[in-house]
């Protein structure tokens, strides 16, 4: 169930219940960013989002964790937890579901990259893409056939809060394929999962 990536001695792994305080630490009191915890797509509404940001947020991601399966996966540097990919069955986001712009492309079942979140000091490291590697194995595993994600296309420097969705060029270079864009800056990219 891990990846081990030599260049970067990252481990990716399911966030399961018994990773939560490794999860709870790498998004640190702010939720990641602003009290999101990795639950903007969950809800089905911006209104909803809002009155769970902070706690309310973060009691509901650790409803799903401890739920299961696990709603995306953690990696660790030097057994220090350093990034996130949140990736389930598009029917697990509701409110991407009612998305014109990511509307889906055909009818065919697909998994979802949802969200990131890298530690600060950690970025521009690859670890995106390694993340994006090990979802496709995941997915596999899981028993998907097509992975998607959402990524930012564009040449402008932009703070990590505003790549939560990756950058397009992380995803190429995990060997997704543009297979649609109803918006300058926001292709729908795919790739197979890894079985």
């Amino acid at each position: 169930m891990s990846k081990r990536t030599a260049a970067r001695a990252l481990t990716i792994v399911p966030l399961t219940p018994d990773r939560w305080s490794d999860f709870e630490s790498l998004f640190g009191a702010n939720g990641a960013c602003g009290g999101c915890w990795c639950m903007a797509w969950r809800h089905r509404s911006p209104k909803t989002f809002d009155a769970g940001k902070g706690d309310g947020n973060k009691r509901a991601i650790r409803r799903i964790v401890n739920a299961g399966p696990p709603p995306g996966l953690i990696a660790y540097e030097g057994g220090e937890p350093v990034g996130w990919c949140a990736v389930a069955p598009r029917e697990s986001y509701p409110r991407l579901l009612g998305s014109r712009v990511l509307a889906p492309v055909d009818d065919r079942p697909v998994w979802s990259v949802s969200c990131f979140f890298v530690r600060r000091d950690r970025r521009r490291r690859g670890i995106t893409v390694a993340l994006l590697k090990e979802a496709a194995r995941h997915v596999g595993r899981g028993g998907g056939r097509l992975l998607e994600g959402y990524p930012t296309a564009t040449r402008k420097e932009q703070p990590g809060a505003f790549v939560w969705l990756g950058l397009a060029s992380a995803f190429e270079k995990a060997g997704f394929r543009e297979v649609a864009r109803r918006s300058a800056g926001r292709p729908i990219m795919r790739r197979r999962a890894v079985r």
